[in-house]
Parts: C-alpha cells; sequence; structure tokens
C-alpha cells in the first residue's frame, strides 16, 4: 500500500517546539517533492513549507518562516518538519503530501499522496 503517514504531533505551550515526521511506505520519496500543510478550523488548507527532492531547495510561508524548517532523509523515506517558538495560530491539524511533477505547488490537487493528519495544539 502506498502511503504517507505522519507522527509526532501533540500539545505544547506556546513557545514549544515539536517535529513532525512523515514516512513513506510502498515508494520511495526520493524524487518527490515534500510539502507540509495545514488546517485549522474553519480555514482552507494551506501549504506552510516544501522541500524539492534532493534537499536542496526550501520554501516556507511567511507566518512561519523563521520558526519551522523542513527537511528530509531519503535513506530513511522520510521527511521532518521542526517547528520552534510555536503560537496558539499554529494550532492546526498538519499533513504531509508528495508530488512528482508540480514541484512547490500551492495546490492540493497537485499532490499525489497525502498523510492521514496529525493534530498540533499550541496552548498553555
Amino acid at each position: 500500500q502506498l502511503q504517507l503517514v505522519e507522527s509526532g504531533g501533540g500539545l505544547v505551550q506556546p513557545g514549544g517546539s515539536l517535529r513532525l515526521s512523515c514516512a513513506a511506505s510502498g515508494f520511495t520519496l526520493d524524487y518527490y517533492t515534500i510539502a507540509w500543510f495545514r488546517q485549522a478550523p474553519g480555514k482552507e488548507r494551506e501549504r506552510i513549507s516544501c522541500i524539492s527532492g534532493t534537499g536542496g531547495s526550501t520554501n516556507y510561508a511567511d507566518s512561519v518562516k523563521g520558526r519551522f524548517t523542513i527537511s528530509r532523509d531519503n535513506a530513511k523515506n522520510t521527511a521532518y518538519l521542526q517547528m520552534n517558538n510555536l503560537k496558539p495560530d499554529d494550532t492546526a491539524v498538519y499533513y504531509c503530501a508528495a508530488n512528482l511533477y508540480y514541484g512547490c505547488s500551492d495546490y492540493v490537487r497537485s499532490y499525489q499522496y497525502w498523510g492521514q493528519g496529525t493534530q498540533v495544539t499550541v496552548s498553555s
């Protein structure tokens, strides 16, 4: 079965950190652009970061720039999102997604594979 599985979400206080993981099974991530999206209640899903297949190019939304870091380990077939200095506005379900053809796309339909999502809640 071809799938992405996220882990690492949870409840954290403002200013805290979490690291999300996105592991692929059934296929290799090597040539795929990996993106992290998030969706807060009542809002559309938004892309917050992406990384190229080689890891040589990354991109961040302004809302997370300087606080979040995307990375990948192709040997482990896994991508990561390190989230520091978390704020209540970061509360959302976080999804990883992979696409082979469209690069760092903002569009949900560009991505062939999606994880099931992991909840991140930032609250005191």
